[in-house]
């Protein structure tokens, strides 16, 4: 790895006068906005590819002013009190970089001018002195708590000066809920902080910590006992706490990066955590299941084209209770071209290596980033899990949008061909279809989607993990691993802007292994170990069918502080009558900057 951090040293000594920016966490109310804006706008060119998450503030803060502003619009009071949260959430996009408070005369204030041209993607922003002392009535203030905390609607503490910005939150997730299998409670306790900002317009930093104490419903035990880590947290330590509960989890997880960019159009970021590549609800590509990860990231975004360079350092097992040691690291390089031809269709191509080296450095071939992987795997001679994958996406009718994602690991032709189902047809895919605004009803949406992967998908011939689409024992892609398929109705509704509901519905059908069999459904044992070559097919092994339903009511009482209620239902059938479950909760709690965990598997 000492070579990959001698390229992050000489990437960031080469920073030019501008920055990336900082990114919006997944999973928040942005992207829903987002998705929302994009289908209903039509042939309004985004400056950012939906498919590349997380998104960048000030991506969403660009395409927030275009909507507002073009003149075709007709935009709903719902649909701007969404601008307005958009504005709110990504304030230091349109803040003055002094803070008027200690600025005289003319120079009360910095405004942005923001290249808003849809035929080119900058990473800069040009700030310009304003004419005019009046504030920009886009960036809101608020009674300030004790003179200094929240004086804007969205931040805590805010500081704004000519070379330096900062922004500071509290982050809070504390929900109860009473399962009708067991007597105890079960809780999630989550507590953070988060800081964001940036130096001299140039080098832009992100971090947060949460702290979390929880006791889940037996299907996650099991999950965890598993895969020996928490989904999405890693390593963990049991907890029993004073009310000496059952199944209690603490584990820590922690998010951090500077970015930066190296010229007008090419962006760097470097750090831990998650990427997300799709429009989907999961992904078959990349998806945020797993534990943080180191990274150094590239986005290069000229025209109609975004190219994303990924190289991260994975780890191949997770932590053993009670021993010291260091855990032993694999790593990854992707590729990824997103192509938008048009304003309303955009196609995306995947590739990615997993490898890992005995001298336990990363393979400097895999950093040339215009070069075909398979072609490196040929010079090197060497047998490293390689993935191929496509997507794309299409918006339509300013209601609809068509998504779908494919990934290949291996295959024969032949054998596709002569359907006999060898083990190593190794594929899989998802189509899904959103629909915004149901029946004419504002802000009720629709989302339909099929995942599918055939078996021993993502694997590899190593044992231990070593070479498997995986980090710390845990999907990279879908969180059902491989071997399923998966039917998914999702209803969002928000009569009023503060008041949200979704329902969720699940199917899902697959088939696990027994310490015998290898049915291709584990991730971390050598596809080597296999039960048979042939007339492998999706659920083989232990079958098991699971429905889920889940149903979330949100009201924002202020910004991105939430009071929750959830009713949740899973039943699993396994033609192993042991392995058959049922779990059915409901609860409720309060989160503050911080979304919503869903264990959904």
């Amino acid at each position: 790895m000492k070579h990959l951090f001698t390229l992050i040293v000489i990437t960031f000594m080469a920073i030019g006068a501008s920055a990336q920016g900082v990114s919006v966490p997944l999973n928040t109310d942005t992207y829903q906005i987002m998705d929302r804006l994009e289908i209903r706008n039509g042939n309004q060119s985004p400056m950012f590819h939906s498919s590349i998450k997380n998104y960048l503030r000030g991506d969403v803060l660009r395409y927030a002013l275009q909507t507002d502003t073009a003149s075709f619009q007709n935009l709903s009071d719902l649909d701007r009190a969404d601008l307005r949260y958009l504005y709110r959430d990504n304030n230091e996009w349109l803040s003055d970089m002094d803070d008027p408070t200690t600025l005289t005369g003319e120079r009360k204030y910095i405004d942005q001018k923001i290249y808003a041209d849809s035929s080119h993607t900058f990473y800069s922003v040009k700030r310009v002195l304003s004419e005019s002392a009046k504030e920009n009535p886009k960036y809101e203030r608020s009674s300030p708590l004790f003179k200094y905390f929240y004086r804007t609607p969205a931040n805590l503490f805010e500081y704004n000066s000519k070379y330096l910005y900062v922004r500071a939150n509290p982050m809070l997730n504390f929900q109860l809920m009473k399962d009708s299998g067991t007597d105890q409670l079960l809780f999630t306790n989550q507590r953070g902080a988060e800081i964001r900002g940036a130096i001299d317009n140039r080098v832009y930093f992100y971090t947060n910590l949460v702290e979390s104490q929880s006791q889940y419903q037996q299907y996650v035990v099991d999950r965890v006992n598993d895969e020996r880590a928490f989904p999405g947290g890693g390593f963990y330590k049991p907890y029993t706490g004073v009310l000496k509960v059952k199944n209690g989890y603490d584990y820590n997880v922690s998010q951090g990066y500077i970015a930066a960019s190296l010229t007008r159009h090419i962006g760097v970021q470097f750090g831990h955590g998650k990427n997300f590549l799709g429009n989907g609800i999961r992904s078959v590509i990349l998806s945020d299941f797993s534990n943080n990860y180191l990274y150094l990231k590239f986005n290069t975004r000229l025209w109609k084209f975004h190219y994303q360079n990924l190289f991260c350092e994975l780890t191949s097992e997770p932590f053993n209770l009670g021993s010291d040691r260091l855990l032993p690291k694999k790593y990854l390089a992707v590729h990824y071209l997103s192509f938008r031809p048009t304003p309303n269709l955009t196609f995306g191509v995947y590739e990615a290596t997993v490898f890992n080296r005995k001298d336990k450095r990363f393979e400097l071939n895999y950093l040339n980033p215009v070069i075909f992987y398979r072609t490196v795997e040929g010079l090197l001679g060497s047998s490293d899990n390689a993935l191929l994958g496509a997507d794309i996406k299409w918006n339509f009718l300013k209601r609809f949008s068509f998504y779908s994602q494919f990934i290949l690991d291996e295959f024969s032709f032949s054998n596709i061909k002569a359907q006999n189902g060898w083990w190593a047809n190794k594929y899989g895919f998802q189509a899904g279809l959103k629909y915004i605004n149901v029946a004419g009803i504002d802000h009720l949406d629709a989302q339909v989607e099929f995942n599918f992967v055939r078996p021993f998908t993502y694997t590899h011939y190593d044992s231990n993990s070593v070479g498997s689409y995986t980090h710390y024992h845990q999907p990279l892609a879908h969180p059902l691993k491989a071997g399923f398929k998966e039917y998914i109705l999702n209803l969002r509704y928000q009569p009023i802007h503060k008041l949200s509901a979704n329902l969720r519905l699940m199917a899902m059908k697959s088939g696990e292994d027994s310490l015998a069999t290898n049915f291709g459904y584990n991730l971390n044992i050598s596809n080597n170990t296999r039960t048979r070559e042939y007339n492998n097919s999706v659920a083989q092994g232990a079958t098991y069918n699971t429905l889920l339903v889940a149903f979330d009511l949100s009201y924002q009482i202020r910004h991105n502080m939430y009071i929750d209620a959830h009713y949740f239902y899973r039943r699993k059938d396994s033609i192993v009558p042991s392995k058959d479950a049922l779990n059915q909760y409901f609860g409720a709690g309060i989160r503050i900057n911080i979304a919503a965990q869903k264990l959904e598997f």
